[in-house]
């Protein structure tokens, strides 16, 4: 919905225009983009003006001149416009302060539990209508990425306003990330503020883990699982199998009730890091191996093998459109040999990371696998990202993780 100012007459629009912003024009298309809930309008559906480099603050306006919003505007990337606010404000030092301290009582309110506080996601980009920068925190540091031409100018802007709201210990830099070859901005990591901070540890539950901010995965770690790793931990009972392991943060939180875990994972860099966290927590119920998990699965599937407990959490299949019937072919198939091994009365956690496979699609792919496996199967629980990941109504990118719990009968 457009800005109560967008009736003002076009007198009261000009006036306005003594703030320095250049103007943006969205077509028809691009304008009811933007009232349907959505942040993004895309280069196809604007008219900008030439003189523009990437990375400015833009006022967007209608084919009559009136006042829609304002917004980052992005010369590289075919995303354009990413909505900063639909009211008439300055986008200024004060205004992105008040949105990383409306960032911040959003977690302080939405993660109550002990167990959930010793890291997550405090900056969820365009979900905390701050578009283009992810900020985690691992303990008493914070890890950015400014992931867009605008953010990416105003870098220092955000460190200083962080360093000021959250007064943490280091704050590091992964923008080493290929989605910043969309804007045209380099692959860049390291310190912004403080030391090197070296090996992180927090706890996920009572789960001991270690981020290793620098070199770690994503900022260091999988925060968008934790609370599905923390449920899953909750269920999980018997021999238990996790696939896709990497650092192991599932197969631990399932050794705490499970009699025995396998974990698997392709990289065997990621299961000595799983076997360095599993001593650390004192559990010696898991064993890591180092297969592909999809032979794996084929494998013990063909040898009659049985899990009470099964994780399924692999990295996004489906990386573009191109790959949406690949990728539809991969979850089937490994969630049809998950469902030879499930016990009656076992319980799989299946997950997508991939954005390209909605919820819809997702359940039916895994109702595909159960059927072909002849399996009856209970959902227990949908499940999408932890709530530090918040999602923006309209915006179906900021949904991306689907998780189910089930039981198979």
């Amino acid at each position: 919905m457009p800005s109560r100012n967008a009736t003002r007459p076009a007198s009261a629009r000009i006036a306005r225009k003594s703030d320095g912003e250049p103007e943006v024009a969205l077509s028809r298309r691009g304008l009811e983009r933007l009232r349907t809930g959505h942040v993004w309008v895309y280069r196809t559906d604007l008219r900008a003006p030439a003189e523009l480099k990437g990375g400015e603050v833009v006022r967007l306006v209608d084919d009559r001149g009136w006042f829609v919003g304002k917004a980052f505007y992005g010369k590289q990337s075919q995303i354009s416009v990413r909505l900063l606010t639909r009211e008439d404000e300055p986008i200024d030092e004060a205004f992105f302060a008040r949105r990383l301290a409306q960032a911040r009582a959003l977690r302080e309110a939405a993660a109550p539990d002990p167990e959930l506080r010793h890291a997550g996601r405090v900056v969820h980009g365009e979900a905390d209508l701050l578009p283009g920068l992810v900020v985690d925190r691992y303990g008493d540091c914070l890890v950015v990425q400014t992931l867009i031409e605008a953010t990416d100018a105003r870098r220092e802007l955000f460190a200083d306003l962080l360093q000021e709201l959250w007064k943490p210990r280091a704050i590091v830099e992964r923008n080493d990330v290929k989605v910043r070859a969309h804007e045209g901005l380099p692959a860049r990591k390291g310190l912004l503020r403080g030391a090197d901070p070296g090996p992180v540890e927090f706890l996920e539950g009572e789960v001991k883990l270690v981020a290793d901010l620098l070199e770690g995965q994503k900022t260091g770690a999988f925060l968008d699982q934790a609370e599905n790793r923390i449920e899953a931990g909750r269920y999980a009972r018997g021999r238990a199998l996790d696939c896709f392991t990497y650092g192991g943060a599932f197969a631990l939180h399932l050794a705490r009730r499970a009699e025995t875990v396998t974990a698997v994972d392709i990289s065997e860099r990621a299961a000595e890091e799983g076997r360095r966290t599993a001593a650390r927590n004192g559990a010696t119920n898991v064993t890591f191996q180092v297969a592909n998990a999809f032979d794996l699965l084929r494998d013990q599937a063909d040898e009659g093998q049985v899990y009470d407990t099964i994780v399924l959490d692999p990295p996004a299949f489906a990386k573009n459109k191109a790959s949406l019937a690949a990728a539809l072919r991969g979850y089937k198939e490994i969630n049809l040999r998950a469902f030879h091994l499930l016990s009656p009365g076992g319980v799989l956690v299946t997950a997508s990371c991939s954005f390209h496979i909605d919820e819809p699609a997702f359940e039916r792919t895994v109702l595909g696998a159960a059927a072909d496996a002849g399996r009856s199967v209970q959902v227990i629980e949908r499940r999408g990202a932890a709530r530090d990941h918040p999602t923006l109504l309209g915006v179906p990118e900021t949904r991306y993780l689907k998780a189910l719990i089930l039981r198979a009968l």
